[in-house]
């Protein structure tokens, strides 16, 4: 799963975040090689898993947004036998280490306030060892650039970004690719 993600984020380091249903379609007709789905719910999640499979995407589920579907060890578990994305996408630690477990690219998301959201956000990322991390608001190279020297995890830039200058920020910080639900950045 690690290496799907790492091939197609070098292809292209922009990660369309689908939060409409609706944009599916745009999507998959996108350049983007990798999706963040954070809409869905117990009944719908499989198919759109499936649908971009078939336009071989790469597809991680955010698992802390799918409705009808508890944030435990026991959810993983259908979600990696039964829907089978690529990867999750959680705020939630102990699910990064099931995901582990359960063969499941894990990334770890972070919102990132203050000093102390920053500290303890580097914090959980030394323990819980995710795959990878998405910081929000991805519009802060500085902080980026520091949890990437302290983690030595891939960065993701996610949250507020709109422009071409926003993704070259980023991306000099050290992401290794930026997240955006923004379609017309899908296309950059």
């Amino acid at each position: 799963m690690a290496t799907k993600f790492f091939t197609n984020i070098h292809e292209n380091p922009i990660i369309a975040a689908l939060n409409e249903s609706v944009k599916l379609e745009a999507v998959l007709k996108s350049p983007v090689k990798n999706i963040f789905l954070l809409s869905g719910n117990i009944l719908n999640i499989g198919e759109i898993v499936e649908k971009c499979k078939e336009y071989n995407k790469g597809v991680f589920v955010h698992i802390d947004l799918i409705d009808g579907i508890a944030k435990d060890r026991w959810s993983l578990e259908y979600i990696a036998k039964n829907i089978k994305p690529d990867g999750i996408i959680t705020t939630k630690s102990n699910l990064i280490k099931f995901a582990k477990k359960f063969d499941l690219f894990a990334i770890q998301r972070l919102f990132i306030l203050d000093s102390l959201s920053l500290e303890t956000g580097i914090k959980l990322i030394k323990s819980a060892r995710p795959d990878a991390v998405e910081i929000l608001p991805g519009i802060m190279p500085k902080v980026i650039k520091k949890i990437h020297e302290e983690t030595r995890t891939p960065i993701i830039a996610g949250g507020l970004i709109r422009d071409k200058e926003d993704v070259i920020e980023s991306l000099n910080a050290g992401t290794l690719g930026i997240s955006t639900s923004d379609t017309d950045v899908w296309y950059m």
